[in-house]
């Protein structure tokens, strides 16, 4: 499997865990780490040797020369990010931004003065290329295999491979990525090559682009289609795999301002804390906000935090705390993306104005009950905590999109 291009479905080598790899703390410094950590393929432990993927190939020279430019000289080996733990011992000497100082007359070997050290490590440490075996008539040659040239099945096995809100997603990206090309001669061209994929999807994108009918499909490298062994394939969707129902790490804003009930807000925020969500007071300004059961700290603004970095929203009771939320725009918009985005919302008595100024409609296009949004009275909040916490566990209620979008 050389093309980097193309992957091997799970229903013809299904996944087989190895290992799990636990990320245990944030970076201290972006720069000095993040910034500077350089990912080198040509560095490979005992035993392990490169295979003739083309892409690798490439990556194993253009690595090192990367970052002897990104990096500021050949030594960024011992930047600390990149040091090895263990003291390396080579011959290499100088260059810019040298940290190692090396003691000694020599730096070469075979060498008398210094012992004859270092010097390789040798078969049982060291670099060995593997010793692949050829057929008696076979030849070694640099080109690709014809099946590197068949641009289509993956594709379509992919798209058939997704839910219909993903199919439609995929659609939308299409449309919005075409709609900022300029030249018509290559909306078309993009156009043809999808009809290789779906007629459904070239038609769909086709008509957010206002083509009046479908460009004839590209010609193709291959004159006959490969017979794909798997034409869809479960775990290329992203739904396929909705998580365990737990809301641990989901985190959730709770808007706040001066006048909104404290009891309803306080019960969601202690359930959603049991359960390991992160609850945020998000308000217009920081500072303190007075609720109806006390003085509230606010975490965050709505400018500094937008709504795509939350899971969910909570909206408050309380007439006079609604009132100066539904005069805010970035309140307004903070709903609105949650909405539009298919979020959880749960919305207190009075909250339900905010909605209305915002334009959000309280069911689906088809009159149905919107799951993902819950409305709740006074002295509802243990009953609303659980249906919103059902709501978060299942993080995205598609439902609501339609073509266009109502809000």
């Amino acid at each position: 499997m050389l093309d980097a291009t193309k992957i091997v479905p799970e229903e013809l080598v299904p996944i087989r865990p190895v290992g799990r790899m636990v990320l245990n703390r944030n970076p201290d410094n972006f720069f000095a780490e993040t910034e500077q950590v350089a990912f080198c393929t040509a560095h490979v432990v005992p035993g392990i040797d490169f295979s003739n993927d083309p892409l690798l190939a490439g990556r194993i020279h253009s690595y090192v020369d990367t970052q002897i430019s990104r990096l500021g000289g050949p030594n960024f080996h011992e930047i600390p990010i990149n040091a090895p733990v263990a003291q390396v011992h080579n011959n290499q000497r100088d260059g810019l931004h040298r940290q190692t100082i090396n003691r000694g007359r020599v730096s070469y070997e075979p060498n008398s003065l210094a012992g004859g050290c270092p010097f390789q490590a040798g078969a049982s440490a060291g670099f060995v290329s593997f010793p692949e075996p050829m057929a008696q008539d076979a030849h070694k040659v640099r080109g690709k295999p014809e099946k590197f040239a068949d641009h289509y099945t993956q594709a379509r096995l992919f798209f058939h491979s997704q839910s219909p809100v993903e199919q439609q997603h995929i659609v939308n990206a299409f449309r919005f990525e075409l709609s900022r090309v300029q030249v018509p001669a290559i909306r078309e061209r993009m156009v043809a090559g999808l009809r290789h994929v779906d007629n459904a999807l070239a038609l769909a994108v086709a008509a957010g682009l206002g083509m009046k009918a479908l460009p004839a499909p590209l010609p193709k490298v291959l004159e006959k289609d490969p017979t794909p062994e798997v034409t869809q394939s479960k775990a290329l969707s992203l739904l396929a795999r909705p998580g365990d129902g737990s809301v641990r790490a989901r985190r959730v804003a709770l808007l706040v301002a001066d006048g909104a009930d404290g009891a309803s807000l306080m019960a969601v925020a202690r359930e959603l804390l049991a359960q390991g969500a992160v609850p945020r007071w998000v308000g217009s300004r920081l500072g303190t906000v007075e609720t109806t059961t006390g003085t509230l700290e606010v975490d965050v603004t709505m400018e500094a935090m937008p709504s795509v970095l939350f899971d969910a929203v909570v909206v408050p009771d309380g007439e006079a705390a609604v009132a100066a939320l539904a005069e805010d725009g970035r309140a307004l918009e903070f709903v609105k993306d949650q909405y539009r985005h298919c979020k959880p919302l749960l919305v207190f008595g009075a909250g339900s104005n905010l909605l209305t100024k915002a334009g959000i409609p309280t069911t689906l296009s088809d009159g149905a009950a919107d799951t993902g949004l819950l409305m709740a009275g006074a002295g509802e909040a243990d009953a609303a905590s659980t249906a919103f916490l059902a709501a978060l566990a299942a993080h995205r209620h598609f439902a609501r999109e339609t073509d266009p979008p109502r809000v």
